[in-house]
């Protein structure tokens, strides 16, 4: 457009419009913030800047644009009929999701056409009324999410129903009696639809598949949580089979072609009711220590670690020698991707006789395994490393406890590798390699940080279960030395041999195949809600600039805010502004790492994708060429997908127990915080024991309160009070519904 066009006398409504129009209909692809808009039509007068403003909001509204964050518009170029996904509420406020678009679209119950929790289905736009949200009528159900059901039979004299425990259906599922498979009332039963609802019937007709047991019962909901995600509880008889057939033993032949690190010292640290040990340490020192075993301390300028190199050995379970690619166990594998771990069982990605036996890292017994295996300095900076093949023999297992109680009777704080100086002599079995490993591993985290990575020291929810699977204590735990002592060799592991594939390509070669563990950079507009959040408590954090400046700026917040009253909502705010690790094999880096090439490669026992990168690596090293892209994509998308399902499984039998640990404490009350807030209820987490309930919006009779959803604040209309994320609050127990795993508190005053 001219310069000059609109200089001079003030345009209309009507051209604005015309002229707009104009414009993104000659742009359709790209996106103008205000300031861009304005420039490239010349718009200077600030009254026509506050017209056009008005226009582009109406143009919105009326679907003509798309709104891309604040401010920011585009031209709408999705159709009035498009494809996307169906995400169905309980309370019937449901939405659609179009492809491509992370913004729901509100469908009315009536307009769902029975439309269930993710179904791919097809919708049309419906004209916007005034004053009203856009909405979208399902026209065609692409494809079903789910054919199967779990839920509570209902039997009668001569049909049966099953109630539904995903609180997703207008309509129980009709069940034929001939159908039942002799399941009772009062039963949790797998049922599969045979007959989905149409304009002649709205009724949904299922046959049951399986019969978990009676509701209640321990072992029943588990099973149920698992198949209420699509999950095995059980393991296929011809898989098991198959790897009872699996010789365990280790030839000569075999030995030989490997390395041999049976008489170096190696240990396994898992928790305390591990079996499956897909990981070990080992530790040999290469130069002369300042420090004789278990003699008198001599100090170094700097630190015992001075001057020594050390070669550190991270020994991971050989499973790809076992399972082979195509194998019936390796397409269960595949399957699942995953083990689950819910709160009193681990559901095992391989069968029991490899995971806990033949591959686990038992100590006493010569394993295969695929090591990293580094030569240290005394700042863990790292002069050499290999990738091989070798055979172990682990001396000792460790419980994270056990390492824990060694390093603190040693006094072990600042990661000099010696005892504190009031202490004589190491004190406890492999003390002196342990506190050296953890010295090393203070090294590590300190650069890791100092690099950028972003500092989320997330507390653990655990129970304690009894025999009967009844929980009796709930409590967090909290990741000690110990447990990062082995956390960082896991990742130097993972980020050495990833770079070793990604950043070790020639100029101008193409980078071989790999599954990467890739993290983007935080959503902006999260990121910048956490920034006015964080403001309201005197924080300030950056929100542009480099990556690393950003990381250290939300540790800084981290470190400030600990602690304090607000540290648990803060965290809370900045952990939804991060964006959700997954595997591919296109590389982005890892943000909360501040890698630019990870992987996972350390425990392919219970990941898939650890198996996978084993074969890879193998592979390459063999002389292989690179493998199909196309095939690792989809195995990395799948195996990105079912983590997310397996954490869900997860969250949901914590709930099931948190519910049913407070099921004896009706009445009473207690000391909490809000923990979430949404326009529906208020969420308080109870400070004693971590368990966490729902107060309903309607229990708080005393106003009429509005959710602002961009300051985590419910405020009164009439009186102002307000419900902010991270208040203390006095709650008391008003119901725990074992069999909807909801508890609900009210306040207490």
């Amino acid at each position: 457009m001219a310069k000059g066009k609109n200089k001079g006398k003030r345009l209309n409504k009507k051209q604005l419009v015309e002229m707009l129009s104009t414009f993104f209909k000659q742009n359709p692809n790209e996106t103008y913030s205000y300031k861009q808009i304005f420039k490239k039509l010349n718009i200077e007068q600030h009254p026509v800047k506050m017209l056009a403003i008005d226009i582009l909001e109406d143009m919105t509204w009326d679907d003509f644009l798309a709104k891309e964050g604040d401010g920011k518009y585009r031209l709408n170029l999705q159709g009035q009929v498009t494809e996307g996904t169906f995400i169905r509420k309980a309370n019937g406020k449901n939405s659609f999701i179009p492809d491509g678009s992370d913004k729901p679209v509100f469908v009315a119950e009536r307009n769902s056409l029975f439309a269930l929790n993710g179904d791919r289905v097809r919708v049309t736009m419906m004209a916007r009324r005034e004053k009203h949200i856009k909405e979208a009528m399902v026209i065609e159900i692409l494809k079903r999410a789910h054919d199967q059901f779990v839920g509570t039979l209902k039997v009668e004299k001569n049909y049966a129903f099953l109630i539904s425990d995903s609180k997703m259906f207008v309509h129980d599922i009709f069940i034929p009696k001939r159908k039942l498979k002799n399941g009772k009332t009062g039963d949790k039963a797998v049922v599969k639809i045979t007959e989905w609802p149409s304009k002649d019937s709205k009724n949904i007709v299922g046959e049951v598949v399986d019969i978990l047991g009676q509701t209640g019962e321990n072992n029943t909901e588990m099973h149920a949580i698992l198949a209420q995600y699509g999950l095995p509880y059980k393991y296929p008889k011809n898989v098991e089979d198959a790897a009872k057939k699996i010789d365990p033993g280790i030839t000569p032949e075999e030995i030989a072609r490997r390395e041999d690190f049976r008489d170096v010292c190696t240990f396994t640290i898992d928790p305390k009711d591990a079996k499956d040990f897909d990981d070990a340490l080992s530790i040999k020192i290469l130069t002369p220590h300042p420090l004789p075993r278990g003699g008198e301390q001599k100090t170094s300028p700097r630190g015992g670690l001075e001057g020594v190199l050390y070669e550190v050995g991270v020994h991971i379970a050989d499973v790809s020698h076992y399972v082979k690619e195509g194998s019936i166990i390796d397409k269960e594998a595949v399957k699942r991707a995953t083990s689950v771990y819910l709160v009193d069982r681990t559901i095992p990605m391989l069968p029991e006789r490899l995971c806990n036996f033949i591959c686990s890292l038992r100590p006493d017994e010569e394993k295969l395994c695929y090591s990293v295996v580094f030569k240290l300095d005394g700042e863990a900076n790292i002069k050499d490393w290999r990738l091989v093949h070798t055979v172990i023999k682990s001396n000792r297992r460790f419980a994270y406890e056990e390492v824990q109680e060694i390093l603190e009777k040693n006094g072990v704080k600042d990661g000099t590798g010696e005892p504190a100086p009031h202490k004589k002599k190491y004190e406890g079995e492999f003390a002196r390699e342990i506190i050296i490993l953890d010295a090393l591993a203070k090294q590590l985290r300190k650069r890791r940080f100092n690099n950028g990575a972003v500092k989320f020291d997330r507390e653990e929810l655990h129970f304690d279960i009894d025999e009967k699977g009844k929980p009796t204590r709930c409590y967090y735990k909290k990741s000690k030395d110990a447990n990062k002592l082995i956390e960082e060799f896991m990742l130097l592991a993972n980020r050495t041999v990833a770079e070793s594939i990604g950043g070790g390509k020639k100029k101008g070669q193409k980078p071989k195949t790999f599954v990467y563990r890739i993290h983007d950079q935080p959503d902006p507009t999260k990121l910048e809600n956490l920034r006015q959040f964080a403001a309201k408590f005197g924080y300030r954090i950056k929100t542009s600039g480099t990556k690393g400046a950003i990381s250290r700026s939300l540790n800084k917040l981290m470190d400030d805010s600990n602690g304090r009253r607000e540290q648990k909502a803060i965290e809370m705010v900045a952990l939804r502004a991060m964006m959700k690790a997954k595997y591919s094999t296109q590389n982005i880096g890892h943000y909360g790492l501040a890698f630019d090439y990870y992987t996972h490669f350390t425990s392919p026992i219970r990941r898939y994708p650890d198996t996978m990168v084993h074969r890879l690596l193998t592979r390459y090293q063999e002389g292989g060429r690179s493998a199909n892209r196309d095939h690792y994509e989809e195995l990395s998308e799948h195996s990105s997908d079912m983590e997310q399902i397996a954490q869900q499984a997860e969250r949901e039998s914590i709930k099931y127990k948190m519910v049913e640990f407070m099921s004896d404490k009706i009445g009473m009350e207690f000391d909490a915080h809000i923990s979430g807030l949404t326009s529906y209820g208020v969420y308080a987490e109870i400070d004693e024991n971590h368990c966490e309930g729902m107060i309903p919006i309607h229990d708080l009779d005393d106003d009429y309160y509005e959710f602002d959803e961009n300051n985590y604040v419910l405020v009164g209309r009439r009186h102002h009070h307000q419900y902010q994320l991270g208040d203390d609050i006095r709650i008391r127990v008003a119901r725990a519904n074992i069999e909807k795993r909801q508890l609900d508190f009210t306040l207490a005053d």
